[in-house]
């Protein structure tokens, strides 16, 4: 599967109202974790809305950082983490989910569905991926 295909996937399983941001882009990369579907959407289930309700980090790039920890084995994510978050950011103008959906402004900033596809390729760009 190419990365725009799993950045489509993960936009849609988004869209169909089945996963939240984060189920997305796990559900995305099933295929590189060691995990069921059903436990993949059980660890993603607490950041619906963003963390803390979108008082914080946005679910689609808690997804991506999660992600970069298994195609990685854990080494070095924290700085794929940090690469991962520059990437996000400037493709969404934020990483904080009240500020992507505008809460305090009105101002949608990026839409849940953008955020999801744009979490897979900030991913990509950061991290090797194997097709």
């Amino acid at each position: 599967m190419t990365i725009n295909e799993r950045a489509d996937l993960a936009a849609s399983l988004k869209a169909s109202g089945k996963c939240n941001c984060t189920q997305a882009v796990l559900a995305a990369f099933e295929d590189k974790f060691d995990l069921s579907n059903e436990q993949l959407m059980t660890v993603g289930a607490g950041f619906a809305a963003g963390m803390g309700c979108m008082e914080s980090t946005c679910g689609a790039l808690i997804g991506a950082v999660m992600t970069a920890g298994q195609l990685t084995g854990a080494k070095g994510t924290p700085r794929y983490s940090k690469e991962i978050l520059a990437k996000f950011n400037e493709k969404c103008g934020a990483t904080i989910c009240k500020d992507l959906k505008g809460i305090t402004t009105g101002q949608v900033v990026c839409p849940c569905n953008d955020c999801v596809r744009n979490a897979v390729l900030a991913l990509s760009e950061v991290c090797p991926i194997e097709e």
